[in-house]
């Protein structure tokens, strides 16, 4: 049966215990500021003992509950509504939200561990997790003033889901040349205009969308808003049939007139462009969390299959070839862990991290590519169909250099922040 995890170290707010599962177990974990200055001098990839218990929970939920639900989740395009219940359930939708607000009050560095975890089995789920955490529940407690933090976190945390909207059809790498035009009403804001590529959009309840409230001013006009999908003049719109990540909605989302009140207004207005560059920025982070979980995901696999799999009289794992291959695999995904838990670390430490998120990610992208394509060549013809799971992953793993900053668009950021231009 499965453990619910209650990431809170006390229950001092007087809101009492998260869930229990059928199990009716309760584990407590934090990651707390001694925890971190604990971890000082250790390998990057040593947890603490309250990091372990959590990666375990999360290991076993992904296992139990989310393994026998992927192959239907991807076919039909679409997560199973009780697998996101017990995200919510089990405490995975606020993670590092402060346990005043209803959520765990932990670190950045264990929302990573759970969408590493999570996109081992599946990435859509593993995305699914991540947007909820280091994009909407960060932008809020961020830029979010006092009255926005106590209205919308305690939801996030317990039953509604975020997302993220920023991209549209002429707005991808360039993403301040937005045509979503805000106009000011007096006490509230029409906003008309239209996104794409929204993750979450189908679940989603609470969005971060992002408008132009003055066009004269170009990327200074942008500002950050909070839209709930129950606003007048709000809808979504078309649902993405995609390679990859198919259980994770992507949408688009269409406004004509959508009236916001002025308090929804996100940080302050026309520094939007600075709200989304920040929150993006720790989003990499767990793109390339997600990244190493399809990475490991296709390598654990393949290991497997080498080892069951008899040629010319023995499991072709025996043969030196092979075994350089899975050597060259492991080489790789290790490398880009590190890479994707000191981004995270450096996070949590308050240290400047925008260089090493953009190489994490544009690095563990590519070795989840790699891998996952090795993968499907050593499962031969089998590696081709369904009935075997590594050719999803590949499928999965192509979004990681495309979505919250191209491959390319991150090379751009790495190379200004070396040469100072």
């Amino acid at each position: 049966m499965m453990h619910a995890f209650n990431l809170n170290r006390s229950r001092q707010s007087g809101r009492g215990p998260l869930p229990r599962s059928p199990a009716g177990v309760v584990m407590k974990m934090s990651q707390s500021q001694t925890a971190i200055e604990e971890l000082a001098g250790r390998p990057l990839t040593t947890l603490s003992e309250d990091e372990q218990m959590f990666r375990s929970s999360v290991r076993e939920f992904a296992e139990g509950e989310l393994r026998p639900r992927v192959a239907e989740m991807d076919e039909k395009g679409k997560l199973d509504p009780a697998l996101i219940k017990q995200c919510f359930d089990l405490g995975l939708m606020g993670i590092e939200t402060p346990e005043e607000f209803g959520g765990a009050g932990s670190s950045f560095f264990t929302a990573i561990l759970a969408v590493e975890e999570l996109s081992r089995v599946d990435a859509s789920v593993g995305v699914f997790v991540d947007v909820q955490n280091t994009l909407v529940n960060n932008a809020f407690m961020r830029w979010g003033n006092r009255e926005q933090k106590t209205k919308y976190l305690p939801q996030l945390a317990s039953e509604k889901v975020g997302a993220y909207a920023l991209s549209e059809a002429g707005s991808g790498s360039d993403a301040f040349a937005m045509q979503t035009r805000a106009i000011d009403k007096g006490d509230h804001y029409l906003l008309n205009g239209q996104k794409l590529w929204i993750t979450n959009g189908n679940e989603a309840e609470i969005f971060v969308l992002f408008a132009n409230a003055n066009p004269e001013a170009g990327y200074r006009g942008i500002t950050a808003f909070i839209v709930e999908k129950g606003f007048a003049g709000f809808s979504v719109g078309k649902k993405e049939n995609k390679l990859g990540i198919r259980a994770s909605s992507t949408t688009e989302l269409i406004l004509v007139d959508c009236k916001v009140p002025k308090e929804n207004v996100l940080g302050e207005v026309g520094k939007g462009y600075k709200t989304s560059i920040e929150t993006l920025n720790e989003g990499r982070i767990g793109i390339g969390a997600q990244m190493i979980g399809i990475a490991r995901g296709a390598l654990d696999a393949a290991i497997a299959y080498t080892g069951e799999r008899q040629q010319f009289g023995k499991s072709i794992r025996e043969f030196q070839g092979v075994q350089f291959q899975i050597a060259e695999m492991a080489t790789e995904l290790e490398a880009a862990r590190l890479m994707v838990y000191n981004a995270a670390r450096m996070k949590d430490a308050g240290i400047n991290f925008v260089k090493e998120a953009a190489m994490a990610k544009l690095f563990s992208s590519r070795a989840a590519e790699r891998i996952s394509s090795l993968a499907i060549e050593l499962y031969g013809g089998y590696g081709y169909v369904k009935d075997y799971p590594v050719e999803k992953f590949w499928r999965d793993s192509k979004i990681g250099a495309i979505y919250e900053g191209t491959s390319n668009m991150q090379l751009q950021t790495i190379a200004k922040l070396l040469i100072g231009k």
